[in-house]
């Protein structure tokens, strides 16, 4: 099996793990600044095609970025 450098890097930036500074601000996944622009756009459709298959198995319909964003909105700090 021929291995795809481009497709370990959008699995990589795909994952929920994202690194922190000192401050405690999430920062980019060392990936994501690996990938090309081609990279990017095939890491965009593989994030959608995510969020679509978490937000099916959430009782409110919401990805766990939508919980995080409404959460937010809604006053609860970070989460």
């Amino acid at each position: 099996m021929k291995r795809d450098p481009e497709w370990t890097l959008v699995a990589a930036a795909s994952s929920a793990w994202r690194p922190r500074d000192r401050a405690g601000q999430v920062a980019a996944h060392p990936a994501f600044l690996d990938l090309d622009a081609a990279g990017r756009e095939r890491l965009h459709r593989v994030v959608e095609e995510l969020r679509v298959m978490e937000a099916g198995l959430d009782a409110a319909g919401l990805s766990a970025t939508g919980r995080v964003v409404l959460g937010r909105i809604r006053g609860g700090g970070r989460a």
